[in-house]
């Protein structure tokens, strides 16, 4: 369970879904603190040496250069201090069988990234409140979380 402020890492390498994502966050009830990196390179680094700073929970872009989100969370998946970090996958795709495989190799959640602005502040709050309220990975049934 998280207490308190809630520091998160956003890793997209898109300018506009960073600003709308940010944006949105701060319409939200919930103190945060936000990191953010452009490529999965930079998210790595980040955690790895990272110490104290590590964040509560990362929402991750599948599609990013130079490391994409499929090879950050596979290697998060392998490092123990890093492992139990809850990680929402944030991407515009909806393939299931990709959907299937995140969610096998450890994601907590899977945020489709609505095509509306209006509807993201929804996807935003319903994967922070997830992790506020139960922070036990949820069920296949419950992994994807999309704009009603």
């Amino acid at each position: 369970m998280i207490v308190g402020r809630i520091k998160l890492l956003l890793a997209d390498d898109d300018e506009d879904d960073r600003f709308f994502f940010k944006d949105s966050l701060s319409k939200l009830p919930f103190e945060t603190d936000l990191t953010t990196v452009t490529n999965g390179v930079e998210l790595m680094s980040m955690l790895l040496t990272g110490g104290k700073n590590i964040p509560d929970v990362i929402f991750l872009d599948l599609n990013m250069p130079m490391k994409s989100g499929f090879e950050c969370l596979s290697e998060i998946m392998r490092h123990d201090k890093l492992k139990q970090l809850p990680i929402i996958i944030y991407s515009t795709s909806m393939d299931e069988p990709v959907v299937n495989t995140l969610y096998e190799q450890g994601a907590f959640h899977y945020i489709r990234k609505p095509g509306e602005y209006s509807k993201l502040k929804d996807v935003i709050f319903k994967g922070l409140s997830s992790l506020m309220n139960k922070p036990v990975k949820p069920t296949k049934e419950n992994f994807v979380i999309q704009s009603s």
